[in-house]
């Protein structure tokens, strides 16, 4: 009987050292909260198309007129490259600062007829615009993994033009002359997008904005009979990117609080 009662006392003690135990193991580490504060990389491409016209000027020397006309030049194509940047998220509020650099594809093809000219005149421009880029504040608002954001700051690109000008009624006889045209010009931008978290780095975006360049005069010397050209245009492009970015962890996450007795 004392045997038995050992017996039954030592498996209740050993039950009970089993369960206090388990009550000292460490519970597992919490999820980590997701923050989109963090330096991040990533890549964007997309669809750019220009507004607005080449206004053209030509001074007849025969008639001493100034012939105004209008012809279309805005560049389209295909746009992307890289961006770079940092956020800080307050509460819900997101702010940052990015920088972007795009190589692009865009080009333009236009030819305008000036009748006045010497009887019959017309000009082509063959516009393209190689490298982009801008330096852009962001404020957004968060809703966990889900980020709206409006964006704007400072833009600049890098512009080409090719004009080629022919007379076909002149004293002399038909001439030809072009100009090549290069310029980096400085300007603004702004828009918006929506940007959602995969994983806790990786995140995808859509993006739209409207840059503004600013004008570009461009004038052809040459011309027969003191006569000159000049075509003074604006350049505004719209643009549609899609891409994804990857977001470095600066700091550890928080060690899991473990509980002691």
């Amino acid at each position: 009987m004392r045997r038995q009662f050992l017996l039954a006392s030592l498996g209740a003690i050993t039950l009970t050292g089993s369960a206090f135990a388990a009550d000292l193991t460490p519970p597992p580490p919490p999820v980590p909260i997701f923050t989109w504060t963090g330096v991040y990389l990533g890549g964007q491409v997309g669809y750019a198309w220009g507004t607005g016209d080449n206004n053209l000027t030509v001074l007849d020397p025969a008639t001493g007129v100034a012939i105004v006309s209008s012809v279309a030049g805005a560049p389209n194509g295909v746009i992307g490259g890289a961006n770079v940047g940092y956020n800080l998220q307050i509460n819900q509020w997101v702010l940052g600062l990015e920088g972007t650099v795009d190589g692009t594809s865009l080009s333009n093809s236009a030819t305008a007829v000036l009748p006045g000219f010497f009887g019959k005149g017309t000009v082509s421009a063959y516009t393209t615009s190689d490298i982009q880029g801008s330096i852009r504040g962001r404020v957004g608002f968060a809703w966990d993994r889900l980020l709206i954001y409006g964006t704007g700051g400072v833009a600049f690109g890098g512009f080409k033009t090719v004009l080629n000008f022919s007379g076909t009624a002149t004293p002399g006889g038909p001439f030809v002359t072009n100009g090549n045209f290069s310029s980096t010009r400085v300007g603004w931008t702004a828009g918006g997008g929506i940007q959602y978290a995969i994983t806790n780095n990786w995140s995808v975006r859509a993006e739209y904005r409207y840059t503004d360049f600013g004008s570009v005069r461009e004038e052809l010397f040459g011309l027969p009979s003191a006569a000159f050209f000049n075509a003074n245009r604006q350049i505004r492009q719209n643009q549609v990117q899609v891409g994804f970015d990857y977001k470095f962890d600066l700091l550890p996450p928080p060690a899991p609080v473990v509980a002691k007795y």
